[in-house]
């Protein structure tokens, strides 16, 4: 019995059953739930289960909050369930199908399609960075020897990391796309043999191949996976039963790696150059003013599944700058803000001590980088307290605008605990001093802006009495 079982027995239950449930994955901390029929849930019942932290209903997906240990979660649920996707995810056309498909079930759908993808491959991508920060700082100033085998060791699990992107994301992509993910890791590790990667004067039957490095690079893969995908639907109708296993993989890299080294790998390369033209071209425009916007509105982007539309363009930054000037610093400074309201909001509260021992822990748990708890257990029910979030976010934005805060590790949950993302290329720890800076002016104003809201409000909220004469 794990420490999720009980809650995934009930889930199970309040879902609708095993039956009602369509795909199962998860984020950083969130089980995400695909339904059939949505009238099946009992959404009230979910929000009371034992180990959530609250419950997001969107569309036909129920997204259980959990937190850091959402992976336990996530096998406690499958061992209690005993969901397995066949049989399942192809099954019963949702019933409220006909709901309208705005601007919002656009975005939905697409947070919804791109979180599997990258989640999985966030935490290879902060060890890496982070071992990486570790290493510079012990050669700069513990004068460890650049050509020691501990220093070797140590680029080696950065390089892990990020070098083989193409993979890990070839892998995760096919896993959603329903394919066979060894195929999308496989066109992954074709790109990046010694033979191909980075190589010049390639040719195939006489088609020159532009010399391209796809070292840490995604969006080439991406574009090879997607094209997999409809070569994979095409061979599955033509190959008779009894060949497919063998001819279909055969057939499908024969197809699609031509294409891949001819047309897609250079146009992925392309976009990746300018998507970081662009989030240069607007941190130049709008100059320091970008960072305190994006700072402002990342709390919601989250809420709606935006934020994961910024995962690829934080990647490619990272992989093609060597750093992240635009987006880089903003959830930083959002969790920041939202770990700080939430603990003025506790210390706000004299009368409910369990209450208040609660949303304190939502909120150091929010400025370690994990917000979910505390954005919807404590500031989203009190929406005047996020005014003073926002006001917080649009300080310490403007401060790392001014100051030029730039990250140089893509991932995860920034927070109080990982100060190393702002270590630059040489060890240098200036934009950490300029990211304590920003952190305590996020802090500080978030915290005394609510605090003065909560106030304000309870002063308009006190009962007049008549004086009597």
């Amino acid at each position: 019995m794990g420490k999720y079982s009980e809650m995934s027995r009930l889930a199970v239950e309040f879902l609708g059953g095993v039956e009602n449930i369509m795909h199962v994955t998860h984020c950083a901390t969130r089980l995400r739930i695909d339904v059939a029929k949505k009238s099946s849930v009992n959404v009230e019942a979910l929000k009371q289960l034992p180990d959530c932290a609250g419950i997001v209903n969107k569309q036909n997906q129920i997204q259980i909050i959990i937190g850091p240990n959402v992976n336990d979660a996530f096998n406690d649920f499958i061992d209690v369930s005993k969901w397995k996707p066949s049989g399942n995810v192809e099954h019963a056309i949702a019933e409220d199908s006909d709901e309208p498909h705005n601007a919002n079930y656009y975005l939905n759908k697409f947070g919804n399609f791109v979180s599997p993808i990258f989640m999985p491959v966030v935490p290879a991508m902060i060890v890496g960075g982070m071992i990486l920060a570790i290493r510079n700082l012990l050669m700069n100033y513990f004068g460890m020897d650049i050509n020691s085998g501990t220093a070797n060791i140590l680029l080696a699990i950065f390089q892990a990391g990020f070098t083989f992107l193409p993979i890990y994301i070839g892998y995760t992509l096919a896993s959603q796309l329903k394919m066979q993910p060894i195929m999308g890791a496989f066109l992954g590790a074709v790109l990046l043999t010694e033979r191909i990667n980075d190589v010049a004067g390639l040719n195939f039957i006489g088609i020159n191949i532009p010399q391209i490095s796809y070292g840490s690079t995604i969006l080439p893969v991406i574009l090879g996976v997607f094209f997999m995908y409809y070569v994979d639907k095409l061979l599955k109708k033509i190959i008779p039963e009894s060949l497919i296993y063998f001819v279909k993989p055969l057939l499908t890299m024969a197809i699609v790696v031509p294409v891949q080294l001819i047309v897609l790998g250079p146009l992925g390369m392309h976009m990746s150059g300018a998507i970081g033209n662009f989030c240069i071209w607007l941190g130049d425009t709008v100059g320091f003013l970008s960072q305190p916007i994006l700072a402002a509105v990342y709390p919601y982007m989250v809420m709606l599944g935006i934020d994961k539309a910024i995962s690829p363009i934080s990647i490619q930054l990272i992989s093609t700058l060597g750093y992240n000037p635009v987006t880089g610093t903003m959830g930083f400074i959002s969790n920041l803000c939202i770990g700080a309201s939430a603990l003025a909001v506790a210390t706000s509260i004299k009368d409910n001590k369990a209450q208040k021992g609660m949303i304190a822990s939502f909120g150091i748990t929010a400025l370690c980088g994990v917000t979910e708890p505390a954005f919807y257990g404590s500031l989203i029910s009190r929406p005047k307290v996020l005014i003073g979030t926002a006001i917080g976010a649009m300080s310490g934005g403007l401060v790392a605008g001014l100051m030029g805060l730039r990250s140089f590790v893509e991932g995860g949950c920034p927070g109080l605990l990982t100060f190393l993302f702002f270590v630059d290329k040489s060890g240098s720890l200036h934009y950490v001093i300029i990211a304590a800076i920003v952190a305590a002016v996020s802090i500080v104003v978030s915290f005394l802006s609510v605090r003065l809201i909560l106030s304000m409000d309870a002063k308009k909220s006190k009962p007049v009495v008549a004086s009597a004469y």
